[in-house]
């Protein structure tokens, strides 16, 4: 018997990746092998020379198709097996590695919003709902939209075995989160962008999902983030490690800003429990600020912190990157 597979891989799309997948039927009992695709449609290479590389690195159980069937999570090469431009998890991988001794773990809440054509599901045709307010962690359909889809996708990615920590409604109607992690780098990248992935499968069928989009409705309304929580071992250990760690992030606020995904200024405006793209602060429990520290760590005297900076748009084998590489060179200076 023979089992199908699904390639996924991200694409070169710009100013935001987006993904790509396709099947091969790999006989039973075999690794799914290194395959490869036409780069000149997806933005990775000229039609002249247009072989692209995929090169498997997760396998999970294919929840979608179930049975033997699998989901393959590939990075993208060059023919000549290095790393493609576009590939940013080779980047995060390298840096991960430089600082393997700080044990990284990392969890990541990914936005998203639920649309009805052009406007979001559950909103009326003309004018909007009620405003913000009864919507985040709500129960009713007056206040809830696109419950079955989102219970749908846990279920999915508990199926293929993704470190899914949770889901909720958000602060936005139709507007949801689910959380990946805590795991290390690069993996939270790969569980989330296989997460992403099941998401949009699933989406197909009955809803649409925007999951690129960092403002979705503008005006008096939250946008879509990709909060990343992180920590290190002296992080897990001492309070002053975490106040650290936010001190370096402030060091490189414009590098982290420049690289936390398309169109962040219309999210990151100093409302909507934002801090302008403009400056950066942090404080305990402040979801106003860049950097949140939990209560629960200020009082513990350790633990992790927030990075409330990344767009839902963001991708997350460049944050963490970023985090590991500030972080990492600070604590090690």
């Amino acid at each position: 018997m023979s089992y199908k597979a699904e390639y996924i891989w991200i694409d070169g799309q710009q100013p935001t990746a987006k993904l790509r997948s396709k099947g091969k039927i790999v006989p039973d009992g075999e690794y799914p092998p290194v395959w490869g695709f036409d780069g000149s449609s997806t933005n990775q290479a000229p039609g002249e020379n247009s072989d692209c590389v995929l090169n498997p690195v997760l396998m999970v159980p294919d929840p979608v198709r179930g049975g033997d069937n699998k989901l393959v999570m590939c990075e993208v090469l060059l023919t000549d097996m290095t790393p493609h431009p576009s590939n940013t998890r080779a980047g995060c991988a390298a840096a991960a590695q430089q600082y393997a001794n700080m044990d990284w773990w990392f969890g990541i809440e990914q936005e998203y919003t639920f649309f009805d054509g052009i406007k979001p599901l559950g909103w009326p045709d003309n004018g909007f709902p009620a405003p913000q307010g009864g919507y985040y962690c709500g129960v009713g359909s007056d206040e809830v939209f696109g419950r079955p889809v989102v219970e749908k996708h846990m279920d999915a990615c508990l199926e293929a075995g993704l470190a899914i920590a949770g889901i909720n409604g958000e602060v936005m109607p139709a507007q949801w989160e689910f959380q990946i992690g805590p795991i290390g780098a690069p993996a939270v990248g790969d569980h989330l962008w296989l997460a992403r992935w099941l998401l949009y499968r699933i989406g197909e069928d009955v809803e649409t999902v925007d999951g690129r989009n960092p403002k979705p409705v503008k005006g008096d309304w939250n946008g879509a983030g990709a909060h990343t929580n992180f920590s290190t071992n002296k992080m897990r250990e001492e309070y002053d490690a975490c106040v650290a760690a936010a001190e370096a992030l402030k060091g490189r606020h414009d590098l982290h800003i420049s690289n936390y995904g398309h169109r962040i200024e219309e999210r990151l405006t100093g409302q909507h429990e934002t801090c302008s793209y403009r400056e950066f602060r942090y404080g305990v429990s402040d979801r106003g600020a860049s950097v949140r520290i939990p209560w629960q760590v200020a009082r513990d005297r350790k633990g992790y912190i927030e990075d409330r900076r990344p767009n839902a748009n963001c991708d997350p084998y460049t944050v963490t990157r970023l985090i590991i590489e500030t972080v990492g060179a600070a604590a090690t200076a």
